[in-house]
């Protein structure tokens, strides 16, 4: 279990161009540029509460508005992540944080389960934060969870202040995933599940 668990990935469309470093057993360190700013704030926070190291520099059609970047820079590290992570033999698999921000409590629940899946209860009090859209959280999380084959459970249960709520939640998110992908020092190496496969 002494294996860094890390993948590289480059993506090209006629909308984004994406190249991403990630490596699950990291140090929290992180080099981001989405052209985003409050993105590339999110996605540190990501990494730093989550353990992980991230590389990424993404170029988008910005000057349409941020939803190709936003989702495309979510499929790619759900795909970073799903390859990184492996067979997943000796992992605890679920994970789960509740973390607060000020008056903003967000709840985040993960499964590595190898079945795609995000509930979202997330409202934003307003529609943007600096440049970016706030509805283009839940197309990150469903576009990361999609790729990475997980189940992602995101819960805002308390605040009013959308900056706090966005940051609330990615810690929450990073936090559950940190759990998720930890070796289990009982497992003896084995597939966390009693079907033996994931």
């Amino acid at each position: 279990m002494n294996e860094i668990r890390h993948a590289r990935l480059h993506r090209a469309t006629s909308e984004t161009d994406i190249t991403l470093a990630l490596t699950l057993d990291g140090q929290g360190r992180s080099d981001v540029d989405s052209g985003i700013g409050f993105f590339d704030h999110m996605l540190t926070a990501l990494a730093k509460h989550g353990g992980f190291d991230l590389e990424l520099k993404a170029k988008g059609d910005l000057h349409i508005d941020g939803h190709h970047t936003v989702e495309d820079v979510g499929i790619v590290f759900g795909q970073a992540f799903r390859q990184a992570i492996g067979d997943k033999r000796g992992i605890e698999r679920f994970g789960h944080a509740l973390v607060p921000l000020d008056e903003a409590l967000c709840e985040a629940v993960v499964d590595i389960s190898g079945r795609p899946y995000l509930a979202w209860n997330v409202v934003f009090p307003r529609e943007k934060i600096g440049v970016m859209d706030t509805e283009l959280f839940e197309e990150f999380f469903r576009a990361f969870a999609m790729s990475a084959h997980i189940a992602l459970h995101l819960t805002c249960k308390a605040g009013t202040n959308a900056h706090h709520i966005a940051e609330s939640g990615f810690k929450a998110v990073a936090r559950a995933l940190k759990v998720a992908v930890s070796h289990d020092p009982r497992s003896a190496g084995a597939i966390p599940s009693t079907k033996g496969v994931l």
